[in-house]
């Protein structure tokens, strides 16, 4: 699984991987988890707002912080 949090390293952004990294230890799962602070890549999956969740390729969430359940519901349904 590749992972991608989008955004330019803010609060919300670094929650965001904490959260992240978190489900991920608790599922069990083999991911990658890349930071993205650059705005034209960010661009160019088309979100107007950070931080973005991006999961092999497909956004998942932006402009705001998922709770860890919602993190975990999104990264399980990717995963099966």
């Amino acid at each position: 699984m590749d992972i991608k949090i989008l955004g330019p390293g803010c609060a919300n952004c670094h929650k965001l991987e904490k959260l992240v990294r978190e489900a991920v230890a608790e599922l069990g799962l083999e991911a990658s988890i890349e930071n993205v602070t650059d705005y034209g890549q960010i661009a160019a999956y088309d979100i107007m707002r950070t931080p973005g969740l991006v999961v092999d390729e497909q956004v998942l969430v932006s402009g705001r912080v998922p709770t860890k359940t919602q993190v975990k519901e999104l990264l399980a349904a990717r995963a099966s």
